[in-house]
């Protein structure tokens, strides 16, 4: 605890992985875009507790250095860590890819003002879905 406030945390266990795993969430999944990155995601019901998984991805065609690649995806990752309580589920497993698409090197204020501005948007559009699976029964 830092100055009474509960410290985020990215861990581990909140890594989208695993072939099948990745490949569904991009088969089965929605996507939008918001400069420089595509949001992909998928909502599952009925978990037996909510949790999300995120993955964070950098093309290797465009960044050939793994230096640079790993920067981006610090940059992602940081900026999704501190505005994570955005998303706000219960009882979903959501599963999350950010997908970087620019072709150079911006800087982390940006990256995570577009991040935001998903984050917002895909919160929104969770709460609609919620509301019209809500409406149904």
């Amino acid at each position: 605890l830092v100055n009474g406030s509960c410290k985020k945390k990215l861990s581990r266990k909140d890594s989208l992985s695993g072939k099948s795993r990745i490949d569904f969430t991009f088969s089965k999944g929605s996507h939008f875009f918001i400069y420089p990155i595509r949001f992909q995601y998928l909502v599952q019901k009925e978990a037996e507790k909510s949790q999300k998984l995120v993955l964070f991805s950098v093309s290797k065609r465009y960044f050939k250095k793994a230096v640079d690649r790993n920067l981006i995806k610090r940059r992602m990752r940081e900026a999704y860590r501190l505005n994570q309580e955005l998303i706000q589920i219960s009882d979903q497993k959501l599963q999350l890819a950010f997908i970087y698409s620019a072709k150079e090197v911006i800087d982390f204020h940006f990256i995570q003002e577009k991040l935001i501005l998903g984050l917002k948007r895909l919160s929104n559009t969770l709460s609609q879905n919620h509301d019209n699976e809500s409406q149904k029964d």
